[in-house]
């Protein structure tokens, strides 16, 4: 309905724990018409941040992850990129990550997001941000992120499209990375109260979404009748 509106449209995720090809099939399959073209995702941004700086990074990503990295050298790391690695976040694998870390005279750390827990069909799960902080913590480093809520991200997704943030609206269940984000670029958000979207959410302290809808049909209402 956005499409035959002649609307912009754009979808912003920090899935970390598949390709974008995997991504796009998987939203395919549950009737979405969508295209690889018009995923905004991390793990791209971060592979154009390591072919300009030279990085080879030591990855602690999901396995079904890693094919977006093919073309970046990772042999001698000079960098950490971590990302929603699932049950590959064990105890060694962290610590493997954090000697990279510690090892280097000016660690650099990049997060594919900072999101504090997501949900699935099982129930909410934690996020890499967690670990992520971990990790600033054990080597006094500060993280830079790549994902929602960085500007950047956000910006990316503007300029793909060609659109001021002022005639943007984000669609999210996420207060903080999602609407946050958002509105921290000029744009306006709407918070769905679907996924990981909890009662407390429209109490936060700092960030008011400029609506709520009960559903994404209902926000695709909501859009369609400010044409």
């Amino acid at each position: 309905r956005i499409k035959a509106s002649g609307l912009k449209l754009r979808f912003c995720t920090n899935e970390t724990q598949a390709t974008r090809e995997k991504f796009v099939k998987k939203l395919q399959g549950m009737g979405f018409d969508i295209s690889v073209a018009e995923v905004t995702a991390p793990a791209p941004a971060a592979c154009r941040i390591l072919k300009e700086r030279s990085l080879r990074p030591h990855l602690l990503v999901h396995n079904d992850l890693v094919p977006e990295f093919a073309e970046i050298d990772k042999a001698n790391p000079n960098c950490v990129v971590i990302g929603d690695a699932a049950e590959n976040f064990t105890y060694a694998n962290l610590n493997e990550a954090f000697r990279v870390l510690i090892g280097m005279e000016k660690p650099v750390l990049i997060s594919l997001g900072r999101g504090r827990y997501y949900k699935e069909t099982d129930g909410l799960k934690l996020d890499v941000g967690a670990y992520m902080k971990a990790l600033e913590y054990a080597c006094d480093v500060q993280a830079e992120v790549v994902g929602k809520p960085a500007e950047k991200f956000f910006e990316s997704a503007l300029a793909e499209m060609g659109v001021p943030p002022q005639q943007a609206i984000m669609i999210g269940d996420d207060i903080v990375n999602d609407v946050g984000g958002a509105q921290r670029c000029g744009m306006r958000a709407l918070q769905v109260r679907t996924g990981k979207y909890r009662p407390c959410d429209e109490n936060h302290p700092h960030v008011k979404p400029d609506a709520y809808v009960d559903n994404l049909a209902e926000a695709v209402d909501v859009i369609l009748q400010q044409l």
